[in-house]
């Protein structure tokens, strides 16, 4: 039942964003998808479904490439991946939702979504230098977890599929304020719960709390729904893609990948928090 209702909320969420979006794009005249960002969407989204994540790798191209502003790139993350994530939410629930104990899983993303509201705002309005120095430390972070991952120094985890009330507390507080995906991996693993099952809860709880912070994004000027838009148009297939056919696929040789490009993209955004605005001359976007 937990499931079902997970599902149709899942769906009037992104069918609600969707309309908001192409809505806000259209006023914008802002419809015509970035081409670059529907091939950066499919990669990222791809890799996102077999655990890898999408943020760190969007960001470290992002980058590479100057696409948007800096200052830009949290609104571009979270509206842009918005979509592509409730599908893969909607793929792990049907695949192993049904094992996961539904009052850690409705806890948990309960307290993910709560969290990134109370959040959004003060990203919205943070200084350009501020929000690079905030993405380059999460990325530094993001990289040792990849590095981690590929050293086999992760959690093994249990095998339970709930978790005893004190430790389910401990796991709904942390899930308020840390960020999805590895963070979520490693404490869910550590407090005794099947890694596997860790999939749906982190895949959830972000395709919740992305398109609920997105609606406020998404009309703020610090983005460029043309990218956003590609993103999400290139990330939709390549999710269904990875879940039903390559989920399986060994992937720790790209989780190096990962680090280097990442651990690349924190230089960058840290250096430019370090110089200020005048690090990056001639932007007038």
């Amino acid at each position: 039942m937990t499931i079902a209702v997970l599902l149709a909320a899942l769906a009037a969420l992104g069918i609600s964003f969707t309309i908001v979006l192409l809505g806000t794009a259209a006023k914008r005249k802002e419809t015509k998808p970035n081409v670059e960002a529907i091939g950066l969407g499919a990669v990222t989204n791809f890799f996102d479904t077999l655990g890898i994540g999408s943020f760190a790798t969007t960001t470290a191209w992002i980058k590479f490439r100057h696409m948007v502003p800096d200052s830009f790139i949290p609104a571009t993350l979270n509206a842009g991946h918005a979509v592509p994530t409730i599908v893969q939410s909607a793929i792990y629930l049907v695949i192993l939702g049904v094992h996961v104990d539904p009052v850690l899983l409705a806890a948990c993303i309960a307290a993910a979504v709560l969290g990134s509201l109370i959040g959004v705002p003060l990203v919205v309005r943070a200084s350009v230098q501020l929000v690079q120095g905030i993405v380059g430390v999460a990325l530094l972070i993001a990289a040792a977890l990849y590095a981690m991952s590929n050293l086999a120094l992760f959690p093994i985890g249990g095998t339970a599929s709930a978790l005893p009330p004190a430790q389910m507390a401990i796991a709904i507080s942390v899930h308020f304020g840390i960020g999805l995906y590895a963070p979520s991996l490693i404490l869910l693993s550590l407090l005794g719960l099947d890694p596997r099952l860790a999939f749906p809860i982190m895949a959830s709880a972000c395709a919740f709390l992305m398109p609920a912070t997105g609606f406020s994004f998404v009309k703020s000027s610090r983005i460029d729904l043309r990218i956003v838009i590609g993103l999400a148009i290139g990330g939709i297939p390549a999710t269904i893609i990875a879940a039903l056919i390559v989920k399986e696929m060994p992937i720790v040789w790209l989780r190096w990948g990962v680090v280097v490009v990442v651990l690349y993209a924190a230089f960058l955004l840290l250096r430019s928090a370090y110089r200020g605005p005048q690090a990056v001359p001639g932007d007038t976007r």
